[in-house]
């Protein structure tokens, strides 16, 4: 990996840029609308958002309005909570696309395995939303579906009733929580692993040893633990509202870790927290 739109290849061979643009807790509006123009204008052709965000009218005006030919743009939205099942599906999916301004998704992702109002038949809620979304592929409203924040059950599970591998598994994913299990599942299973939160929400700016690290190297601690993540074969989706930090973020490819700094920091378990249990969540 030499520069920014360099490309991990899917499962079913669709090509996505190995580092991606963050949109969670990005506000609809100019704060969302300014960063990923500034996040085009440095580079990202990957930008990830969701209907939770509230933010994908910005999202796709910002695409739009960058000039740049949709083609060239990896565009991720997620399916929420309560639009699990096969019509919700649908539906959910045609009002990404009409509020992003597109006639198709890269990528599009189940956001949560486990919602609160479909606790009791999560498995069926599932299966039936990815049903839809294997449609949605066939049809080319989707180029490639994926998953987020799901355990090795809730693929076990779907995985009983699909008919396509997911192609990607979006997770709490950063030095603080490496989710060795799970990341060994989706390997095993030729699925990628995306880390949202790449830099633990910003906890990871409080450990000294990783300063100490980006002072070696001469770059910032969220340029290391970026390149981390990608020596460790991860797609990182750094978010910023900071056009400085935006760019910065980008410069992660002209340095390489060594061997024994990885293995140090692969050793900050548990110190900026640690992946939500999607089963226990209350939303």
């Amino acid at each position: 990996m030499e520069k920014l739109t360099d490309t991990y290849t899917l499962n079913n061979g669709v090509k996505i840029p190995v580092v991606g643009f963050g949109t969670w807790q990005s506000a609809d509006g100019d704060e969302a609308y300014n960063s990923v123009k500034a996040a085009l204008e440095a580079g990202y052709r990957h930008i990830d958002t969701a209907a939770a965000y509230g933010n994908e009218d910005s999202v796709g005006k910002a695409i739009k309005d960058s000039g740049i030919p949709r083609q060239d743009i990896f565009l991720t939205s997620k399916l929420w909570n309560v639009d699990h099942g096969y019509e919700e599906a649908k539906k959910a999916l045609d009002a990404s696309l009409d509020k992003l301004g597109v006639e198709y998704l890269d990528l599009y992702l189940i956001h949560w395995p486990n919602p609160v109002k479909f606790r009791d038949d999560w498995q069926k809620r599932n299966a039936d939303s990815w049903r839809a979304m294997e449609e949605a592929l066939d049809t080319g409203k989707v180029r490639a579906i994926g998953v987020s924040n799901f355990r090795e059950k809730h693929l076990d599970e779907l995985l009983k009733t699909a008919k396509v591998v997911p192609a990607v598994n979006q997770i709490f994913l950063n030095p603080s929580d490496m989710e060795e299990g799970l990341v060994e599942y989706n390997n095993n299973h030729d699925i990628l692993s995306e880390a949202y939160s790449p830099l633990g929400t910003g906890k990871i700016f409080q450990i000294k040893e990783l300063k100490d690290i980006a002072d070696k190297y001469n770059k910032s601690v969220a340029q290391v633990v970026l390149r981390w993540s990608l020596q460790n074969g991860f797609l990182p989706l750094p978010k910023s509202v900071h056009a400085d930090r935006i760019k910065q973020n980008t410069e992660i490819f002209d340095f390489e870790l060594s061997e024994a700094d990885m293995k140090t920091i692969d050793g900050f378990h548990g110190v900026a927290g640690l992946a939500q249990n999607p089963d226990e969540t209350t939303f």
